[in-house]
This record gives C-alpha cells, structure tokens and sequence, in this order.
C-alpha cells in the first residue's frame, strides 16, 4: 500500500509539471512580448531538470564507510568517514546523507553530526566526515545510511536507504594500577606463583608423620630414629596471590566508575602474572574461573564491554547464593557503590568460608563518606573485611592505602 501510495505521488508530481510546463508556454503564446518568453525560457531549464531528475537512479551510487579501528577504550574520538562514489556526472543540486547509529552513539555528544547537507554538482565522488567525542562504553552499531535528493523546486525528491552495517567495541576506560597483594605472605615476590599453594622444599620449619605420596628426600632420618616412625619434615607453604572479583551490577549513578575500576584492577592483576577470576550478575549470571594471561584479559574484557548495570538482585544476595559454588580458597575483592550492613555480613561469611576479603567503595569524584558509612566501617574492620574507598580519578593511589581513608 505505501509503495502504491509513492508511486502514485510521483505521477502526480510529473502530471503537475507537464501542466506548469504547458500554462507558461501558452501565456507567452497568448501574451506575447519580452516578459512572458522571458518567464517560459527561465522556467523551462527548471522544469527539464526535473524531468531528468525524475528519472534519475540512486541505484548508482555506492557508500563506504571508514572507520579508524573497530576497538577503543571509553572517552576516545571517533572519526568517520564517509565516501561515496557514482557512475555518471548527473548534476546534483543536493545531496542529504545521514549514517543511521544506534541510540548510545546518537546521544553522545558529537562535533560533526552524523547527518550532512553536501552540495556535489557534477563530481562523481565526494566525502563528509563527523566525529563522535567522548565515546561511551559497550557494542556499538552503524546500521544504514539514508540518501535524499531534490530540484530546486521542491517538486521532485528521491530517497533511499543503503544497507552497510558496522560494528565498533568500545571497552571500558582504565588506569594503570600497580597491583600489591595486601597479605604479608612468605617469598611474595614481583610475580605470583601460577600454583594457588605449594611447598618451599629450602625451609623446614617441623616435622609430622608420614603420609602417602610424600617424597623419599622429605624423611628427617633423625626424628624416625628417635620415635622408630617415619617422619617426614614439614615446610613453610607458600601462597599464590590468586584473586577473584565479584562486581555489583545494581543500577547506581557510579556504575560506569565501578566497570572502569574493575577493568583497571584485573588488569593489572593480570599484567603482574598473577591469575583473576570474574562474576559479575546482570540480566544475567556471567562467572569466569580464575585463569592468567592475555586470552584471559582479552575475556574479561570484552564482557566488561557489555555488561550494565540492569541486576535485580541485591549485591549481598548474589554473594550469599554464589557462597556455594566458590570452591577456591582465594583472596576475594568485592567492588561497589553501595554498602550496606547486610553486605558486610555475607562478605563476612564468605572470608570465613573461603579467604581474606577486600571491598573498594567507589565514590564519585571528591565524594566522602557519609555516616553510616563511616559506623559500617568500623563494623567491617571488626570483622576483618578491609574496606577501601575509591574515588573517580583517583584510581591509582588504591593499592597503596594501608587503611580506609575518610
């Protein structure tokens, strides 16, 4: 039905002008003299126009769309540009491009729109460029550009849409963290050991009874010859700095602080050799388990990417369900905007069952702590949870707080 209804006003249209066309050519048939010839010879190029234009195809053209790179980091500039090319010089009074985006990037703050009035003439090929300042975090996509073209009359227009799809990664901003495991743990060096525990065979520090699998060099000859067992000596262990990070996803005005923080810190947990792991509970449960290296980064990465802040479940009800499937007893960082009494006493729980706990509150920028954040303070120290407040660029000086700072 709209298809018809276009076709019939382009008939129309073309009706319209052949009777314009044929009213000026019969009053300076009627009238005679300079003017009225004057009229119809100055109407007459006009209305050719058109005629032509009327037939003329935007099948022809062809739109490519140029993108620098296809990944950033959130709050870098992003510059398109846009050719397009053509067969035939056809003069073209105007020409209005738009390239469609989706609704993130459309509401960025742009300093060259993505939408231009270009005024081609005869040129086959031409560009425009537009620029998107400030880009915010996520998966972006480019979906189709919309050609418009007219006469000067107004009479004639012709539009059509361009499929050309496009796809950029934006992922989340960070700062260059130099990451410090807060236990004081024996041989902790600049990397971390790949083994979540094992044994330093260059310190004894007592002996215990024998067990299956032991090694033959472990057996302390003296200590079997006094009790006519076998003994075997008893080494200092020697802890790995594994962590696993648990990110709050309840809708809050820090949210995107909170993704930017927790891309910096497994980052650097990662780019110091030691392993991370992730959870994360949006509109859905993201869990990956505690890995090292590049693929690993790249992993956390991309869903750090996509994830939003669109959680139903409260932070401490996602650690009091996920309690039962940590099976590792590792260093656990909680990271949050909110704090809350009845998190403290899962987090609580959780170090209890599971390994120490350290919970960074992000708070925007000069943001303190109110009071009864201040009283849960005291209530986390007491139970042994470090709780370590982070404000928006403030980022780097966190590993290096020895204690919660007001």
């Amino acid at each position: 039905m709209k298809k018809r209804w276009i076709l019939l006003r382009k008939v129309w249209k073309f009706i319209l002008l052949l009777i314009l066309i044929l009213l000026t050519f019969s009053y300076a048939m009627f009238e005679g003299g300079f003017v009225s010839w004057f009229l119809f010879y100055s109407f007459l190029p006009f209305a050719l126009y058109c005629m032509a234009l009327s037939f003329y195809s935007l099948n022809e053209l062809e739109i490519t769309r140029i993108l620098p790179k296809t990944d950033f980091n959130a709050g870098e500039t992003l510059k398109v540009t846009v050719k397009v090319k053509r067969s035939n010089a056809f003069p073209l009074f105007f020409l209005l491009i738009e390239d469609h985006v989706n609704e993130p990037l459309k509401s960025a703050q742009q300093k060259k729109k993505t939408k231009s009035l270009i005024l081609p003439g005869v040129k086959k090929e031409f560009s425009y460029e537009y620029m998107i300042e400030e880009l915010p975090r996520g998966e972006h996509f480019f979906n189709s550009f919309t050609i418009k073209i007219g006469d000067p009359l107004g009479l004639f227009e012709k539009d059509k849409t361009f499929v050309q799809e496009g796809k950029i990664m934006v992922y989340p901003a960070y700062s260059e963290l130099f990451y410090q495991p807060f236990e004081n743990q024996y041989d902790q060096g600049l990397t971390a050991s790949r083994e979540r525990v094992q044994r330093d065979t260059s310190m004894a520090v007592g002996v215990r009874d024998y067990q299956p699998g032991d090694r033959f060099s472990w057996i302390n000859w003296k200590a079997s010859a006094k009790r006519n067992e076998i003994m075997t000596k008893e080494f200092e262990q020697r802890h790995s700095h594994d962590v696993f990070v648990l990110m709050d996803c309840v809708p809050e005005r820090c949210f995107e602080a909170v993704v930017s923080y927790t891309a910096s810190l497994v980052r650097a947990v990662l780019k110091k050799g030691a392993q991370t792991g992730l959870l994360t509970y949006s509109k859905d449960r993201a869990y990956f388990p505690i890995n090292g290296g590049e693929a690993q980064l790249r992993q956390l990465f991309y869903h750090l990417a996509k994830v939003e802040a669109k959680s139903i479940r409260s932070f401490d009800k996602v650690i009091e369900t996920e309690m039962l499937f940590i099976q590792q007893s590792v260093s656990f960082i909680l990271i949050t905007a909110q704090l809350t009494k009845s998190l403290l006493e899962k987090a609580s729980l959780l170090g209890q069952r599971k390994g120490s706990i350290t919970l960074f509150l992000i708070k925007g920028h000069k943001e303190t702590a109110s009071d009864n954040e201040r009283s849960l303070i005291s209530l986390a120290s007491a139970r042994g949870i470090r709780i370590i407040m982070v404000n928006e660029g403030e980022q780097r000086t966190a590993f290096s707080e020895v204690s919660f700072r007001i």
